[in-house]
């Protein structure tokens, strides 16, 4: 369980929350070392296999079965997890990659990127969808709801190892971050486990429990998720070696309008088509 407690700045006299500072290994057991992050990557993993085997007794899913879910699990793992550290690469420290090679595949050191992520899903599903010759739509279709518990998981990982934090605030529930400063700050990884993990989960579920047109769920997905994240970033600080861009928005904003684009523009061209 995770507690938050408050204590008196006395270089201020404020009342402010501060993070808990939990010790980023879980657990250990001799030389074996459980890190928050690799149990919340277990908990996504767990609950898109859960959620997965749930949906499958759904009459509307019946050409999809328990092997397909399993092969899918495992091609979007490889997925997540290559093209995580490749996005992060290609999207954001390029040069520095560039001039270390040797450091692209170094994933102990962090550096993941959702959109990365993203779209290695979307390749290792060609694998899937070639294997068992189903369509690529209907499969991403039935996979979109399980995934934002996944991605709720991550956020509550960056949130323990304090990074990603937000920008400064004046609220109530802004929160010092010992590890960067003593300044109230959004705890904006909450912010993104709340609404790209529970909100997103519970819309996709809820509109994904009857028969929908194929690619209508996908497109929910790029919608909610590009909005959602696109409002949060307004709150997190922006990755100090690279700041803000085009009218003052972030990497990760400029890459969530092509995902709300394209989302609006499939659910529109599919929503009548079931």
């Amino acid at each position: 369980m995770i507690y938050l407690y408050i204590r008196i700045l006395t270089y201020n006299g404020e009342i402010m929350l501060i993070h808990p500072q939990l010790d980023p290994i879980a657990l250990q057991i001799g030389p074996l070392k459980l890190h928050w992050y690799g149990l919340m990557y277990f908990f996504a993993f767990l609950s898109f296999i859960y959620l997965g085997k749930k949906q499958l007794k759904k009459i509307w899913w019946s050409d999809i079965n328990e092997k397909i879910l399993d092969d899918t699990f495992f091609y979007g793992a490889l997925g997540v997890i290559i093209g995580g550290r490749l996005g992060y690469v290609v999207f954001y420290q390029p040069n520095y990659y560039l001039s270390n090679l040797d450091q692209i595949f170094a994933f102990w050191q962090g550096g993941m990127s959702f959109h990365g992520g993203f779209l290695g899903v979307l390749i290792s599903l060609i694998f899937v969808t070639r294997k068992y010759n189903i369509s690529w739509l209907r499969l991403t279709d039935f996979i979109a709801p399980l995934i934002p518990l996944g991605l709720g998981f991550g956020r509550l990982g960056n949130f323990i190892n304090q990074e990603l934090w937000g920008r400064p605030t004046d609220l109530a529930w802004g929160m010092v971050f010992p590890i960067t400063d003593k300044i109230a700050r959004h705890p904006s990884q909450l912010y993104q486990a709340l609404f790209e993990g529970l909100f997103l989960f519970l819309i996709l579920y809820l509109y994904s429990n009857k028969k929908r047109a194929t690619g209508s769920i996908s497109a929910l997905f790029l919608i909610f998720y590009g909005l959602f994240r696109f409002l949060v970033e307004f709150t997190r600080e922006p990755d100090s070696f690279l700041g803000l861009f085009y009218l003052n928005l972030s990497m990760g904003q400029w890459l969530t309008i092509p995902m709300i684009g394209i989302g609006i523009g499939m659910f529109f061209v599919t929503k009548n088509k079931v």
